[in-house]
């Protein structure tokens, strides 16, 4: 393997690398590495005090965590062709770190192999390109685009043509195969979609898509977010992801059934019954951020309609459920929010389908109907359950949830609990403009 990437590094003129891996928040961290060391990069990772570099569960008084690169992960930077970006997983003193995410979604795959299964992940991630104003606050860039329903508007995609089209190019160069490209329902905000990959490979293209997309918006004096809602009157971003199983022998699509009404095995249905099960401890993971439950509210922002799901059930094409059939052999996770890390929302989610495919969970009955228009009685009447509406809440059923606990690692499961529970404590401890608007000359 390290001979065919030496022969890489010559053919493409790469001089330096990217050793690189992902901490708890999914940010991406790196030592550039200089290709004349790639023996030693190769063997021995690159080291990193793990207590700097974010919730690695390391304090300051903890030896190096080493990032051992997975070359097959390589990509070379299209707006750098003498740079490449390399992920890896965690090691401490020789071994796994345990507290890796990139290592928990490794184990997670292995176990779904041993079982004749690959994981198959499509994703569709949705950022907001803003700028600051003079009050040096971030708005969406373009004064122009501010209509009430701006989604697949013409006028603003051609506006932002440049950064596209560029973006496009970007993942073309890669290999990734992008199809679509459109302006998505709130002001400046977009979507790319590329096809559809097995769980890593997506994950770390996902990975690479956020700092790649930052990167090109730098480059053009805006700023790039995928934070799950940034502007309360506006549509949130989320990062649907598509999900289904192969045979790991044939290849052939374990969750196509062209019998079905909805072109769904049996398998498939049980899978989407272990996401609806597990669908409130799930929230944690997948909606990670105290933000997270800011997007996922049953009001309407000013285009009419949040597109995220706060109901816990599934149907064809209708956008007002957690999970969704867009086509016959798969199904859509529309849950999943932008600030998601990859590695740990795949693990988990496969963790939860795999669930239901052992216990054969019954997903229930399909549902046709507007959500966002159903009284809450009918809610009930139906048996159709919420998704949690903050991030304690969420907390809380995660940590009820030992299917998730086991998939993530019992530690890691009650680290990750702990940390974010940290943030919610010091976001409910925090004073909120809105709180001094409201409270302050009142009482």
């Amino acid at each position: 393997m390290l001979d065919q990437i030496k022969a890489l590094v010559k053919d493409k003129g790469i001089e330096y690398f990217f050793c690189s891996f992902v901490e708890l928040s999914g940010a991406p961290k790196a030592k550039l590495v200089p290709a004349s060391h790639i023996d030693d990069m190769a063997r021995e990772g690159a080291g990193f005090a793990g207590f700097a570099a974010g919730d690695l569960n390391q304090g300051p008084h903890d030896p190096d965590i080493l990032s051992i690169p997975d070359f097959n992960s390589l990509m070379v930077l299209p707006w750098r062709k003498n740079v490449a970006w390399v992920p890896g997983n965690l090691h401490v003193n020789a071994k796994p770190w345990p507290y890796c995410p990139r290592t928990i979604l490794t184990r997670q795959l292995e176990r779904a192999r041993q079982k004749g299964y690959v994981f198959h992940v499509g994703v569709e991630p949705e950022f907001m390109l803003l700028k600051k104003n003079s009050h040096e606050e971030y708005e969406p860039w373009d004064a122009l685009d501010n209509t009430a329903k701006p989604c697949y508007d013409l006028r603003a995609l051609h506006r932002n043509l440049d950064v596209m089209t560029t973006l496009l190019r970007y993942t073309q160069e890669l290999g990734w195969d992008p199809y679509a490209n459109d302006h998505e329902d709130a002001n400046c905000q977009f979507e790319i979609n590329w096809t559809y990959s097995d769980a890593m490979t997506t994950a770390d293209r996902k990975t690479f898509f956020k700092w790649m997309v930052r990167t090109v918006a730098e480059q053009h004096g805006l700023w790039a977010t995928f934070m799950p809602k940034p502007f309360a009157n506006l549509t949130g971003n989320g990062a649907h992801y598509h999900m289904s199983l192969a045979d790991a022998q044939s290849g052939k699509n374990l969750f196509l059934d062209d019998r079905d009404a909805m072109g769904l095995s049996q398998m498939a249905r049980w899978f989407m019954g272990g996401l609806l099960h597990h669908a409130r401890g799930l929230a944690a993971v997948i909606a990670p951020l105290v933000n997270s439950y800011k997007r996922l509210i049953r009001g309407a922002p000013r285009s009419g309609a949040t597109w995220a799901p706060v109901y816990v059930t599934y149907g064809a094409s209708n956008r007002t459920q957690m999970i969704r059939v867009p086509g016959p052999g798969r199904i859509e996770n529309r849950a999943v929010d932008g600030a998601a890390n990859p590695y740990l929302a795949s693990a988990a989610m496969l963790a939860a389908g795999l669930d239901g495919i052992e216990n054969k969970i019954d997903p229930g009955h399909a549902n046709s109907e507007n959500l966002y228009e159903m009284s809450e009685q009918d809610l009930v009447r139906h048996n159709i359950a919420f998704l949690p509406t903050t991030l304690r809440e969420a907390l809380d059923c995660f940590e009820q949830d030992d299917v998730l606990h086991h998939a993530l690692g019992k530690d890691y499961a009650a680290y990750y609990a702990g940390v974010k529970r940290e943030e919610w404590r010091q976001y409910h401890q925090s004073i909120s403009q809105w709180e001094l608007d409201h409270y302050l000359h009142t009482f």
